[in-house]
Formats: structure tokens, sequence, C-alpha cells
């Protein structure tokens, strides 16, 4: 018996006894998960594809699965064990249920229910699910909450408007009066003035009745697709437990994908609401370029930067571009195309589940151009307008910012003049032939290259992901069009089984709304959520 955690109170039936081995076989383990010895959880818990470990954050299936995303979370809260109650199954003797009350060093009180079974080699978990103490707080989704936070401006609004009972997760990059802008970095936050205005494309969504639930998290300055923050931590993806969310409207899609918020108010400049979107099961739409106003937004890229919103259903989307742009002036035709040269960067499995999905679909063939110059226009732009915007203050706060984004800010120092007029003058004759390509139809492609990445993928491999997806979703930035993310894919995810997988639509510029309606009408065709 180990001698590092003491024996607590155990409980069984009246007149059923302790099964032999199995609270040494308890408290082992918990001396295990407080030293993080991970080779000896890996032993504990049962060998095959049907072990179980859930939590909040999901549901892990099979025991390779639930290693990884064991040697990937960095140790678990320290904890002492309070009392354990167990219940024998079945007469053997071989089996019983553990419920063990836990007291975190933090405070508060959780559970741990584990389904032991013994064999030849002792006992072993089969099943698991971890309760912990609820944060007041989750500070990687949130940087400030309320009950609401901000009512809805308008009292018969509230009552009766579009958008009435609607919750908002703002993104950290908008005035919200009395708040400030903390842009995913709290050196910016302590910095950043109190705003004394609301951003209109805030207003607009309080005037229709919605009220905001908090200002939600962000990757830096935006300035990535990952969803992993530096300072505050990787906000949790619900329907891809162990996976990153997306970003840079990572903040929103959680607390949107976790039922916290209805509304997730983000931006779009290279697919910060698309990548998201598509990571965590959600509709998202980036909106035409100037569609909506981007007053009191904190800017990344002004040539590419777009308003978005990311919700768990179709409908919540349509009620919201209709509150914010109005009713469509026309519909949109089915008639789709598809780059199969653009489709080609995504992942294998990308790919055929596009394919698969698609299947029935009628769709005609078209050559937008070279991905990696179409990229290369888009990234040079981008990094000009983002040095222009930040660059003055990266560089007087060279230790305030995470390696990533400094990284990205480091090449982005480093374009000439001459290579932004360059990009520019190629960014107006691509965007000419685009558009003559594209016409009033609707271009088909993967929102994102993969399901969303494990969070203990290394920087190449996330490097990898981020170039592939940012050459699928800078056709709509080069165009200016909107782009909607529909949740009807599927891929293998970070830690085994399916994970989310967008399918992206890209229509002509206004027609936002009208994209709405055919992105359900294929949903529905297609059997998607």
């Amino acid at each position: 018996m180990s001698g590092a955690q003491p024996r607590p109170p155990v409980h069984l039936p009246d007149g059923v006894a302790e099964p032999a081995g199995l609270v040494d076989a308890v408290l082992a383990y918990e001396d295990a998960l407080m030293a993080d010895d991970v080779a000896a959880l890996d032993a504990f818990f049962a060998p095959g594809p049907d072990t179980l470990r859930g939590d909040a954050a999901g549901l892990l299936l099979g025991h390779d699965a639930i290693a990884a995303f064991r040697r990937g979370r960095g140790g678990a809260p320290q904890r002492t064990l309070v009392r354990l109650e167990v219940r024998p199954v079945g007469s053997s003797g071989d089996a019983a249920l553990v419920v063990a009350v836990v007291a975190p060093l933090g405070g508060g009180r959780g559970q741990q229910t584990q389904l032991w079974v013994r064999g030849a080699g002792g006992w072993v978990v089969e099943a698991a699910h971890v309760s912990a103490p609820a944060p007041a707080i989750d500070t990687r989704v949130w940087r400030v909450v309320g009950a609401p936070l901000v009512a809805p401006s308008d009292p018969v609004a509230a009552a009766s408007g579009s958008l009435a009972g609607e919750t908002i997760a703002v993104k950290d990059l908008f005035d919200v009066e009395g708040f400030r802008v903390g842009a995913g970095n709290p050196s910016w936050l302590a910095e950043a003035p109190v705003a004394d205005g609301t951003a209109p494309a805030v207003a607009a969504l309080l005037a229709a009745g919605a009220s905001i639930r908090g200002i939600a998290q962000t990757d830096e300055f935006a300035y990535s697709v990952a969803g992993a923050n530096a300072h505050y931590g990787t906000p949790p993806n619900p329907l891809a437990p162990g996976g990153l969310p997306g970003g840079s409207s990572s903040g929103p899609a959680s607390a949107v994908a976790s039922g916290q918020a209805s509304i997730g108010l983000g931006t779009d400049t290279a697919g910060s609401v698309r990548v998201p979107a598509s990571y965590t099961g959600l509709w998202g739409l980036r909106t035409t370029h100037g569609a909506v106003s981007r007053e009191r937004l904190l800017p990344l890229a002004d040539t590419f930067d777009t308003v978005g919103w990311l919700t768990r259903s179709a409908a919540v989307l349509r009620a919201v571009a209709i509150a914010i742009l109005g009713e469509p002036s026309v519909e949109l035709a089915a008639s789709f195309l598809v780059d199969p040269a653009l489709v080609a960067v995504a992942d294998s499995a990308v790919q055929l589940a596009f394919s698969a999905g698609l299947a029935g679909i009628p769709v005609d063939p078209v050559g937008l151009g070279d991905p990696d110059e179409l990229f290369e226009t888009f990234r040079v732009v981008q990094a000009a307008d983002a040095w222009r915007a930040d660059g003055a203050w990266v560089t007087a706060h060279p230790d305030a910012v995470g390696a990533g984004t400094a990284a990205r800010f480091a090449i982005a120092a480093a374009i000439t003049p001459q290579q932004e007029s360059a990009a520019r003058a190629a960014l107006a004759t691509h965007r000419a032939r685009l558009d003559a390509l594209l016409g009033d139809r609707v271009l088909l492609l993967p929102s994102a290259s993969s399901a969303a990445p494990s969070t203990t993928a290394d920087s190449a491999e996330l490097d990898r992901v981020r170039a592939a997806t940012l050459r699928l979703c800078c056709i709509a930035g080069l165009t200016g069009r909107p782009a909607l993310s529909v949740p009807m894919l599927s891929a293998p995810g970070p830690f085994g089984g399916d994970a989310p997988l967008g399918l992206c639509l890209v229509g002509p510029r206004g027609s936002d709304v009208a994209l709405i309606a055919l992105g359900e009408k294929l949903a529905a065709a297609l059997g998607g959520r």
C-alpha cells in the first residue's frame, strides 16, 4: 500500500466486504496522478479501444486516446482524497464502482467516478469520469463576464426584438463602453484606456434585443488561427476534447460551443471565424468586406478585416445577419464551383470527407490559380497591414508577446515597401481575375485543412496546418466575398473518433444572408447539423 496518499474513510453497503487490494490500487493511482507519473497512470487504465474517460471537456474513447491526452495536459491539479464510496459490481468480486470525493488544493470539492476491474495483472480502470469544482470564470474563455455584462439597449427590443433572449460573447477586440480592449495580451490590456463608447457592431446586436454575456478571449492581436494564447491558455473545444478551438475568435467559439453564449461576435481576416467554426462544430459567417462597421474595432489588417458571427444553429445566425444587414434582395442559385487544386492542399482525410459530403451535388470544376501564389499575395499585404497597426507597440514591448505571435510580427517587420507595393498590385489583378471566374456562383471548399489539431501538437505541425488552412481561407479575403462555414462534415479528431469539419461556401459580395439560406438548404440535403 502506498504511503504518500493517506487512506481516507471507505464506505461500503452493510455486510459487503471490501474487495481485496482495490483501495490500495486506488491510492497508488492517486499517488501516480499527483506525481504525474504518466507510465504508471497508463498502466492503471485498461488496454483496448473501449476504455472511457470523461470530464466537462468531453469524452475520450480508448486507452491510446486517453494516454495521448494525459501526456499533453501537464499534470493534474493537486488534491487529497476525502472519502471513497465502493460498490462491488456483480458477484465475482472482480469489479467495483468507486466514487472518490476529492479536496483540491485550490478549494472546493470534486468527484471522480471509476469502474475498476481485476484481471491477472491486478486492478485497472475501465471507465472514469472526473468532476472538478466549477470555476467562477474560465479565464481561458472569458476575460470578464456578467449576468448580463451589458443589457439590451432598448427595453422593447429586450422583450420582443429579433434577438431577444440571445447572449453575446464579444471578442476582445471590440470597444464595449466602460471596459478596456485586451487584444489577448495582458500588457496591452494594462495600458488600454477605458472605452468611452461601444463599437457599432456590438451596439447593433444590443439594439436588436441581445445582451452581452461577456468579453471573450482572442489569440494575441488576432494574429493566429490556432486558438492557443500564451498568456491566458487554450479555450476548451467541447466537440473535440483535447483539440484546439481555432482562432483568433477562439474565446467566442468556445463560449458558444459550450452553451455559455448563443452568439459569438468575432472578426475574420484570414479565417478567424471560419476556422473556429469548423473546429468546434458551429455555423460561422465572415461577412462581405465593409458590410459591417469596423469602427471602434482594433484592426489586424484593414485590407482584409471583417466582422463575423458564430452560432450553434443556422436560425440564430440568420436572425443575426438579418438584424444587422437586412433581408436579402435576391436568392442564390444552387450553382457550385470546386477548385481541385485548392482542395488538394487539405489533409487527405479532409479531402475524402469533402468529396463524400458532396456526393450527389452537381459541381463544376474551376481553376483559381496557384494556391501558393495567391496566398503569398495575401500574406504580404496582411503582414504589412499588421505591422502598420501594431508594430510600434510590439517594438516597444519586445518581451510582452508570445513566441508564435512574435515570430509572425518579426516576419511582418521585414516586409519592404517594394514588396508591399508589388503585392498590392498583384492583389488587384487576382481580385479581378477571381471575380471573373467566380461570378455569381458559389465556391465550395473545406473550411480548414484539418479537423482540430491536438493541443499537444508541436510548432512544426501547427505551422503545417496553419499554412494549408490559410491557403483555403485567403480566397474570401482576396475577393472581399462573404464566406460561410457549415458544420456538416467530419474528420478524424486529435485523439481518435470523429471531430467536426466545416464546409465553406464563398458567395458573391453582398450575398451574406442569402448565403446562409443556401447553406441551410445544402445542409438539409446532405444531412448536416
